[in-house]
């Protein structure tokens, strides 16, 4: 079948980067591109599992407010912490 497609400059680039890599046609590489598109399109979403986090106890907390950077940043730079 023979049709007439815009492509983009950028997608254009990179066929024409595969097609110089393989030594293909650009027939060739628009095909297989259109190929695994078209399969992954018409695949089924991937099932994807939550994130988990685990949580660690790290002991009693050294500073009791960390709303004010400098007054932490003062207690941080104190003896009892060295």
């Amino acid at each position: 079948m023979r049709t007439t497609l815009t492509i983009e400059d950028d997608v254009a680039a990179e066929l024409e980067r595969l097609r110089r890599t393989r030594d293909a046609s650009l027939k060739e590489v628009v095909n297989e591109a259109l190929r695994r598109g078209v399969r992954e399109m018409a695949a089924p979403p991937k099932k994807s599992t939550p994130f988990r986090t685990k949580s660690f106890d790290c002991g009693r907390l050294l500073i009791d407010n960390i709303d004010n950077v400098w007054e932490v940043l003062d207690q941080i730079e104190d003896d009892k912490f060295r």
